[in-house]
């Protein structure tokens, strides 16, 4: 018996891109904060494109430690989201068409996020990647940095424990 014939690459990376977009449109502050994600393979790279009301302190110029701290938690968020859907969307358990519906993307929710600021982030594109330490049916743990021209200067790190979204089976 012969193997069924491999997808072509283009489907496979379209059907991956509408998965990954479906997740991110899902939070409208992503959008405000033009927070958009570059994928390769499995793995996701946070960009902050550079806004001027991303402007903390105008006397410096500097990124405001809020939206550097936001910018930390939605890459860990998305990346986590995306480790959850894509053995799933990939196994072909999810279409992918099911996540641009409204209540199919349930995202991990924060238990606690520490920041530690490194250096002022300076007026333009930043970048962020997420690192999951540990992540069971319950309960994740990640880690995560962002730069800005040098990945080995950082401007931020942080790390975060989150509560994984569960199915409604695991739920009652």
């Amino acid at each position: 018996m012969a193997r069924p014939r491999p997808e072509p690459m283009q489907v496979v990376k379209q059907r991956r891109d509408a998965a990954l977009n479906a997740i991110v449109e899902g939070v409208p502050y992503i959008r405000f904060l033009n927070i958009t994600f570059d994928r390769r393979g499995d793995e996701l790279t946070g960009v902050l494109n550079f806004d001027d009301k991303l402007i903390g302190n105008p006397l410096l110029p500097a990124l405001h430690g809020g939206v550097t701290a936001a910018f930390l938690e939605v890459t860990a968020v998305i990346t986590l989201s995306w480790e959850y859907f894509f053995p799933r969307i990939e196994s072909g358990e999810i279409d992918a068409e099911e996540l641009i519906k409204a209540d199919a993307v349930r995202f991990p929710k924060t238990v606690d996020f520490t920041v530690d600021y490194l250096r002022s982030g300076l007026p333009r594109d930043a970048y962020a990647r997420a690192f999951v330490s540990r992540s069971g049916r319950r309960y994740a743990s990640v880690r995560v940095e962002a730069w800005q021209d040098n990945h080995a200067r950082p401007i931020a790190q942080a790390t975060g424990h989150f509560l994984m979204p569960q199915n409604k089976s695991e739920a009652g």
